[in-house]
């Protein structure tokens, strides 16, 4: 089933920015996290405070790893004319819902049982 998604090439802009967003983030966390522990003479508190604040920022990039492969997959369901569709069952996904989650690849009813446990 194809959908008529009427404002697609403002979808694809919002993917291409949130991308970009999301990288510049990533960018910016992986220089911040080389900064720390830099600032002098460290006691073993500090040493660990640091190590801790590292491993949180590094954590941070695997949530964003997830989200960039959405907006790449949204951005090749464009490209291949499936965008808007539910992976799952076809169905057209809502225009608000894409509105709000540009990358949403699922439409609201699967969405809800994929959540519920209801799907694998």
């Amino acid at each position: 089933m194809e959908n008529n998604v009427a404002n697609m090439e403002e979808l694809k802009k919002r993917l291409l920015d949130m991308r970009t967003d999301v990288l510049n983030e990533v960018n910016h966390n992986a220089e911040f996290s080389k900064e720390i522990g830099t600032d002098g003479v460290q006691d073993i508190g500090d040493v660990s405070a640091n190590t801790y604040n590292r491993q949180i920022l590094l954590s941070l990039n695997d949530g964003q790893r997830v989200i960039l492969q959405e907006i790449d997959d949204a951005l090749d369901r464009i490209e291949g004319g499936e965008y808007g569709n539910c992976i799952d069952c076809g169905d057209p996904i809502g225009e608000k819902r894409l509105v709000v989650r540009p990358q949403a690849k699922y439409c609201i009813d699967c969405k809800t049982e994929i959540e519920k446990g209801e799907r694998p």
